[in-house]
């Protein structure tokens, strides 16, 4: 039975997206640059973003989903932290009685899982994966909703 790739560079490649050839060029650049691989294949436009994030979804086990034009609960929001959504790059998106469900672009980001794990209060962590462009999406209309309530 073949094992399933589950490092991001051997999930690029068993989808065709890279050769081999590319993961060293990345690699070596890493190791001079202390960058996360997969930015650094996007940077140099081997992969676009999209592409890493499903492959992500994969190695992490997260799904990865477009939230930007998503219904927003406001009320559900307000019970996070400014910091956590400004500072921490996450965004509230659901609860049910035993979990919450926090977006992040980041799955490697320690502090982040940290922050989410923190605020959702006991229940359990449950993480989704979206784009930057997304979050940014997102955090702007964060902004506009909380505008003279925080800031």
């Amino acid at each position: 039975m073949k094992r399933k790739p589950e490092r991001l560079g051997e999930i690029l490649i068993a989808r065709g997206l890279i050769i081999p050839q590319q993961l060293e060029t990345a690699l070596e650049e890493q190791k001079k640059t202390d960058a996360l691989l997969g930015e650094i294949l996007v940077k140099r436009k081997m992969i676009t973003e999209k592409d890493l994030l499903e492959a992500l979804s994969d190695q992490f086990n997260i799904p990865y989903i477009t939230i930007k034009y998503n219904y927003i609960d406001w009320d559900f929001v307000k019970e996070f932290s400014p910091s956590l959504i400004l500072d921490y790059n996450s965004f509230p998106m659901e609860k049910d009685d035993w979990s919450v469900t926090i977006a992040i672009t980041n799955p490697l980001d320690a502090k982040v899982l940290a922050k989410a794990e923190q605020e959702t209060k006991g229940l359990r962590l449950k993480l989704v994966l979206v784009s930057g462009s997304d979050m940014t999406e997102v955090k702007s209309r964060y902004r506009e909703h909380i505008k003279g309530k925080y800031f």
